[in-house]
């Protein structure tokens, strides 16, 4: 992809898979998240602030942002890069933009409602892309 279609690719909406680092012994942890991201900006995750991906999120201060369709033929964006902020509290405001992206305003709205206990102990994780790999076999496929 060239640098305008890997960005736009990843604004679309697509359930990232984030990787960080663990020095426990263990693998890499890797779990899917909501996002939001808009081209020439920072990815940005909401997630609980006390859950052990934004602790060791917190410890590497980098992480790896894969996105992907699941159709084929498959396009994807692994984006690598600096944790530049962690926002220790975020608003309902925030929260509902984020689910919106995901779910349209109604199911936004469910969903702010059925969760709403939560929003004291999220955060945001603001990164940097520096590094993308990329594929789009659209191009392939002709």
């Amino acid at each position: 992809m060239t640098p305008a279609e890997r960005e736009a690719f990843l604004a679309e909406v697509h359930v990232a898979v984030v990787t960080v680092a663990d020095d426990d012994g263990r693998g890499p942890l890797a779990i899917p998240l909501w996002y939001d991201y808009r081209p020439g900006g920072e990815i940005i995750l909401v997630t609980d602030g006390n859950s052990r991906k934004t602790q060791l999120i917190r410890k590497a201060g980098r992480v790896t942002v894969c996105a992907q369709t699941q159709e084929m033929p498959y396009r994807y964006a692994s984006v690598e890069g600096p944790v530049t902020a962690i926002e220790d509290t975020v608003t309902v405001e925030q929260r509902w933009e984020l689910a919106r992206r995901y779910l349209g305003d109604e199911g936004a709205d469910g969903y702010i409602e059925a969760t709403r206990d939560v929003t004291d102990r999220m955060c945001a994780i603001h990164i940097r892309p520096e590094h993308w790999l990329t594929r789009d076999y659209t191009k392939a496929a002709g």
